[in-house]
């Protein structure tokens, strides 16, 4: 997919300026709330009109304040997935899922309903009315809506931001497994440094109504170390724990991961803060936290008055954080060996 934007869009007192071009199929869009990131997607979606500029969906003109161009909404074949599901009331699920299908050419049409309704494991809901929903399913709908549209991109504004931890999490492999089974380009914009994180390639940073920076998920995540409340976030997604202790044994590659909360026979996503690794230079003899792994450090990096330590963990990879006198006491340069500790209660349970 390739984007060309190039437009100009004044609100009351906010002004949205992009002129970027953009390559990719899986794009993030970052920024805190009020920076432009919905009127930039509703600008590219056809809900709102530039004031000035031109916007490009591969070979497409879709507008050109120039040429007079402003192809509508419905022939743009975009699809949106906004913060609340937004589905028709009236309608049963079934209803709302074909609704796009139903109005989408048929030559253009190229997903398959029932693949679709597998793959987001809707057919126990189909004859259901949408109020009887939970937050997650409504949105399982609303994103087979939109797919099912076939769209060319599809937008998706803040998708998680109304679903509680638990929810959110939940709801992200769906919306990973829909793209790469059937190759649709997407946009998601998120303020989640960890949405980024899982669910982009590469990421454009908005701020204050333009394009601060493009850049890839880690990178966002290395930059903003020092300055997020829970610096660098480890993903681990680990699977089928045992009891032990009063705790859950994981197994990460070729290590075990004790770690407080868990469930049985359930695949698991954790988040751990680069802070909350601690680091030895040797073998300590006694310490209370229950994770002590040997590891090799592969890369350093600075993230305002930090150090980052990226470490292997028998090819597992960790990113830890800890201040320049550190790093120089405990004499940690690329290939040297260190020893981690971490807490059965650090590791943070997100679905």
């Amino acid at each position: 997919m390739k984007l060309k934007i190039n437009l100009e869009k004044k609100l009351g007192r906010f002004f949205l300026q992009v002129d970027e071009n953009i390559s990719g199929d899986q794009i993030g869009v970052f920024g805190d709330s009020g920076c432009g990131k919905s009127t930039m997607v509703n600008c590219i979606a056809g809900l709102l009109t530039p004031d000035k500029g031109e916007i490009w969906l591969d070979e497409q003109c879709l507008f050109s304040s120039k040429t007079g161009i402003n192809i509508s909404p419905e022939l743009r074949r975009i699809s949106i997935v906004f913060q609340r599901p937004m589905l028709f009331p009236h309608l049963s699920v079934q209803s709302n899922l074909f609704y796009g299908y139903n109005r989408c050419r048929v030559e253009n049409r190229r997903i398959m309903p029932d693949i679709l309704i597998d793959l987001l494991k809707l057919q126990p809901l189909l004859k259901r009315g949408v109020e009887n929903l939970s937050g997650g399913e409504k949105q399982r709908v609303a994103l087979g809506r939109a797919i099912l549209a076939s769209p060319r991109l599809l937008l998706m504004d803040e998708p998680l931001s109304a679903l509680d931890n638990t929810l959110r999490f939940q709801i992200i492999p769906y919306l990973s497994s829909v793209s790469e089974e059937f190759h649709i380009p997407y946009m998601f914009i998120s303020h989640s440094l960890t949405e980024m994180q899982l669910m982009t390639k590469q990421v454009l940073v908005l701020n204050n109504g333009q394009i601060e920076e493009q850049d890839t998920p880690e990178g966002l995540a290395r930059n903003r170390m020092a300055k997020s409340q829970n610096g660098y976030r480890n993903l681990l997604r680990l699977s089928n724990p045992v009891h032990q202790n009063g705790l859950f044994l994981y197994r990460w590659g070729s290590n075990n991961l004790l770690i407080s909360d868990g469930e049985l026979n359930k695949e698991a996503l954790f988040e751990l803060s680069s802070r909350d690794i601690i680091l030895f230079k040797n073998h300590p003899d006694a310490i209370s936290a229950r994770n002590l792994l040997s590891s090799t450090v592969i890369e350093l990096f600075r993230s305002g008055d930090r150090i980052g330590v990226v470490l292997s963990v028998t090819g597992e990879k960790l990113v830890a954080e800890i201040v320049r006198s550190a790093a120089e006491e405990l004499q940690i340069i690329t290939g040297s060996t260190t020893f981690i500790a971490i807490k059965a209660s650090s590791f943070r349970r997100l679905s």
